[in-house]
């Protein structure tokens, strides 16, 4: 396994602290989701696979049926997708993906984590060559197929790292191929656990236990931030 196996291994650290804030986070992607591509899960790949992970996380129906319903309220909050990236204490390399409808709260708060916890915030752009950006698929073994069939299958749709156990595989592809892949399990008849995108670590930076222990402050005061969907750092797990 190679690099995408290793960053799964290492996300150990919390990313959600209780429930509610994996339903707030879902609900915030489904309804982007809902005013991009409308309320019609037929018709909206990309909200029929949110539905899907909302339910995998055992997200109430009524929770989902309000965050579609709030894209076509007038009077809702309209939430834009903004990522942020800087160097934390260090020298780890940050991105922090956030919904808001507010930027310059978020920017400002962003901003101060990043200060207060010796870091500084860069511009936009700025350690894209860091991270790979991946569609991630989580999928059920499928009766009668073998994993090494499927990755020859998937050549054509760039997917480039594999891993793999009793109850699940797990694909890892270019970012931009994700609306095709999930057209190619829905039409193959796979069983999708659930789906999302990473930004994956090109390399790891090695830190000391004292480090950690600072580093990883900064990491859950952005965590805890009800704007911030989520956290990606290039920090070497132990």
């Amino acid at each position: 396994m190679g690099r995408a196996f290793e960053f799964r291994k290492a996300r150990k650290l919390k990313r959600w602290g209780n429930m509610s804030r994996t339903f707030t986070r879902i609900g915030k992607e489904i309804t982007i989701a809902v005013k991009a591509g409308g309320p019609d899960p037929d018709m909206n790949p990309r909200l029929r696979m949110l539905i899907h992970n909302a339910k995998a996380e055992n997200m109430p129906k009524d929770n989902i049926e309000r965050a579609i319903k709030r894209a076509t309220d007038k009077d809702s909050s309209d939430y834009k997708e903004i990522v942020y990236e800087g160097y934390g204490p260090h020298g780890i390399a940050i991105v922090v993906e956030t919904a808001t409808d507010n930027n310059q709260r978020t920017v400002a708060n962003v901003r101060s984590y990043f200060n207060k916890h010796g870091g500084s915030l860069g511009t936009s752009g700025s350690l894209s060559f860091m991270f790979d950006h991946k569609s991630v698929f989580h999928i059920k073994p499928k009766e009668g197929m073998e994993l090494e069939d499927l990755e020859l299958e998937l050549i054509d749709f760039g997917a480039d790292d594999f891993d793999a156990d009793e109850e699940e595989w797990v694909i890892y592809a270019p970012f931009e191929q994700f609306a095709a892949l999930q057209k190619y399990f829905e039409d193959g008849g796979f069983e999708i656990a659930s789906a999302e995108f990473e930004r994956i670590p090109t390399d790891y930076k090695e830190v000391t236990p004292e480090q950690r222990e600072v580093i990883e402050k900064l990491l859950e005061r952005f965590e805890d931030d009800d704007d911030v969907q989520n956290v990606f750092h290039n920090m070497k797990e132990d």
